[in-house]
């Protein structure tokens, strides 16, 4: 049935036909919705969060919550289209926010979904009636959510101030947007190369009614305000006739002027057109990272005519075609809604970076272009976040795709010298902490992903895990794992190394346990390469979180050089400098690696339960930071299911909801989304590097998820609101009693058969021994 949410009061529904609704909007027809995407609400995330977490902490207030955008394109694509109501490609500056009154354009946006970074070499298209105006904040038109379509293969909205319907939809590399006035008139077409450096450049050909420029791309984090060596490159065409054209250079505008370049100012190009009534002022787009050429080649290859229910259709294919990757039955609608549209937001990135014929910009800001050939090159890992469950999903959903996100990973090492640690707009950037290309990688691999390509991988992970990085210059820059000396010195990174190279500062303690889980997962490499005495250091490695977990309190603890714990010390109270973005309670349990072991610390699993249940109860755990994702999963490995079962219903309806303001969390490139459709399904890849998914509880009857020539189902029986306790189960027919799954038994395909209860089962899930650590 149809999304009504993502619709809107705008839209009357006025047809049923084989259970598609049709609608009209502002008194135009926006194109028909069926398949899977009919539940996708892009909005989700773009508002101050309304979760129940919120309303409970005192969240609600702040607008920087989800941090998600209408994205408008496809999945991975290169290029999404998004209304913008904030002009600026500023640090932690959604193009979109829900509560926000005022349309500026249509961005062909580069956003981090759900990030604090930045907008990059992104360009804007605002249309206009009778009148030019280029400032971005004077030109805006009021608008109304009543009159707004949002989904991820269209977007319309109506100008009140112009009395113009704007609807765009897209692919990756282009897109269409039709302008209809309400009455006829002169149109005018602003285009606005949104660099805040004031670099951008543009060009009029009104011979060819072809705007063409490009916006430079700017670094963050580390190198901060140098050039990334590469800019968004666009050439716009218009299927009417250019009547009128000129240029503007800050406040100056330049009537007949064919070309601007700015110079700490902003500039762009505006055209006019003739305008009739009810009838549409159509626009294309090509957009590429390599060159004006490159983009004018890229809208050629994709669209060929002027279409707009073509690209749109194609869109909208593309979408129902990932998202059927996974199919749920369920008599409650809501949760189809939050499923579908988390993963929609989880197969928003990496994206393709690539033009058409392959072409795309070296890694690292060299200014060269080079080429693949039979793959994608991909960018933007929000690696710290999205090595969790992102790339996890992939791997199942999406494994040609995630073969082709390796293989970029170890092209960018080849082209830097250092696998990077959090690659985004094409560069190094050191940012957060961890080495989780490593992660990344290794989970791929351990899974049959890229087999091709074990030895070289293994070969650029043990540079960074083996070798400190002494050359300052690149140090700075980002290449190498940051305090990598005084890891292997200690055994723990201690208080007094700050790390300064690093946009994320201190924080030892975590870096600490997240470089344990790193090593561990080469270790398994190592082993799978046979590389023994590779895998009896790194393995010994991988224990290094028992230096930062103090024995007497039994949490992580910061720790000087000489072995002392630091005072005074109260690991719930607030956060502190050696943890990142948390507290001690809630970093500890950050030992996916060895669960055992930590269990061990903790005085055995009746212990390790007792505190569990603390966190929870006094409400310590925050969902908000992505180290605590795992949390909830470890009751399993201690003996304790039936209380893993209990609580994912409660995390799930407290965190998430359907409506702008549906994230608890910033959305971090899909991490938040990803753990609701692992979630929903009733599984999570606890320890990356390691091909197992622990059992939840699923919210669904039936669950089948399409590994390519396989179909693997969960099937519940009895399972309502609840009764979310698992009583039995079998698989493929045979009676089942342990608490995970192996990566080799959903890919293979089967059928997962859960029976549910209102009451635990503390008999069932008792064979966790054998998890193939």
């Amino acid at each position: 049935m149809l999304s009504i949410s993502s619709l809107r009061s705008a839209c009357i529904v006025s047809v049923l036909v084989s259970g598609v609704f049709t609608w009209s909007c502002n008194e135009r027809h926006a194109p028909e919705q069926s398949g899977l995407i009919q539940y996708v609400d892009p909005l989700v995330g773009t508002a101050a969060s309304t979760t129940e977490s919120a309303r409970k902490h005192s969240e609600a207030g702040s607008e920087l919550k989800g941090q998600t955008f209408p994205a408008v394109g496809v999945p991975h694509g290169m290029t999404h289209w998004t209304p913008q109501t904030r002009a600026t490609e500023n640090k932690c500056v959604a193009p979109y926010y829900y509560r926000d009154s005022l349309f500026q354009g249509f961005r062909g946006s580069h956003w981090l979904s759900g990030s604090c970074t930045q907008d990059y070499g992104s360009v804007t298209i605002m249309p206009m009636m009778d009148s030019l105006t280029t400032d971005a904040v004077l030109r805006a038109s009021s608008f109304t959510h009543t009159r707004e379509v949002s989904r991820p293969d269209y977007y319309s909205v109506y100008l009140d101030k112009y009395k113009i319907n704007a609807e765009v939809t897209a692919i990756s590399r282009a897109a269409m947007m039709r302008f209809t006035p309400d009455a006829a008139g002169e149109m005018y077409i602003v285009i606005e190369p949104n660099s805040d450096e004031g670099e951008g450049f543009v060009e009029v050909h009104p011979e060819q009614n072809e705007i063409v420029g490009y916006n430079p791309a700017h670094r963050i984090y580390q190198g901060w305000g140098e050039t990334a060596g590469f800019s968004g490159y666009f050439v716009i065409q218009l299927d009417t006739e250019i009547e009128f054209f000129g240029t503007w250079n800050g406040d100056s505008i330049q009537n007949n002027r064919l070309s601007a370049k700015g110079s700490k100012s902003n500039v762009g190009a505006f055209v006019k057109v003739r305008s009739q009534s009810n009838t549409a002022i159509q626009v294309r787009v090509g957009t590429s990272f390599t060159s004006i050429d490159g983009a004018r080649k890229n809208l050629t290859a994709a669209i060929t005519d002027w279409n707009f229910a073509t690209i749109q259709k194609a869109s909208a294919e593309s979408w129902n075609n990932a998202l059927r990757k996974i199919e749920v039955k369920t008599q409650r609608e809501e949760d189809k809604k939050l499923f579908y549209t988390a993963l929609y937001h989880a197969e928003l990135l990496p994206r393709v970076f690539n033009d058409a014929d392959g072409s795309y910009p070296e890694f690292g800001g060299s200014g060269k272009i080079a080429t693949v050939q039979g793959q994608d090159y991909y960018d933007d890992f929000s690696m710290w976040d999205t090595y969790r469950a992102v790339h996890p999903l992939l791997t199942l959903i999406e494994p040609e795709a995630s073969e082709h996100m390796v293989k970029s990973l170890l092209l960018k090492a080849d082209q830097g010298g250092w696998l990077p640690i959090f690659p985004c707009w094409n560069n190094y950037t050191a940012a957060m902490i961890g080495d989780h290309g490593i992660a990344m990688i290794g989970d791929a691999l351990m899974k049959g992903i890229a087999p091709a390509e074990v030895e070289r991988a293994y070969t650029i992970m043990r540079k960074n895990a083996f070798e400190p990085n002494t050359d300052t210059a690149s140090y700075k820059d980002g290449k190498g794992r940051r305090a990598l000396a005084s890891y292997l010195q200690y055994g723990y990174i201690p208080l007094e190394d700050s790390v300064w190279d690093s946009f994320h500062k201190r924080e030892q303690v975590s870096r600490t346990l997240e470089y344990a889980y790193d090593d561990f997962v080469l270790s398994q490499v190592a082993k799978k390469l046979g590389r023994t005495d590779d895998y009896q250091k790194l393995a010994q490695r991988a224990a290094n979180y028992k230096n930062v977990i103090d024995p007497g309190s039994g949490y992580a603890r910061g720790r000087y050089a000489n072995g002392k714990w630091t005072e005074p010390f109260d690991p719930v109270a607030a956060r502190t400098p050696y943890i990142t973005e948390g507290t001690p309670a809630q970093y500890t349990w950050y030992v996916p690696q060895d669960v055992q072991g930590l269990i061990a610390i903790e005085g055995g699993n009746d212990r390790f339960i007792a505190k569990l249940d603390t966190l929870f109860d006094q409400r310590y755990y925050w969902h908000g930071n992505e180290p605590g994702h795992q949390t909830v999963y470890l009751y399993n490995h201690a003996g304790a299911p039936w209380k893993t079962q209990s609580r994912i219903p409660g995390i799930i309806r407290e965190e998430y909801s359907i409506g702008a303001g549906g994230l608890s969390g910033n959305e971090d490139g899909g991490q938040m989304s990803a753990w609701l459709v692992f979630s929903m399904m009733g599984l999570y890849p606890t320890c990356p590097g390691v091909p197992y998914y622990d059992i939840g509880t699923p919210l669904f009857d039936d669950i089948s998820i399409h590994t390519g020539s396989h179909t693997f189902s969960v099937k519940t029986e009895n399972r309502s609101a609840t009764h979310h306790y698992i009583q039995s189960a079998t698989l493929n027919g045979k009676p089942f009693n342990r608490t995970y799954l192996l990566h080799e038994e959903i890919i293979n395909g089967g059928t997962l058969l859960l029976t549910m209860g209102p009451e635990p089962n503390k008999a069932w899930g008792r064979d966790v021994a054998d998890i193939p650590y």
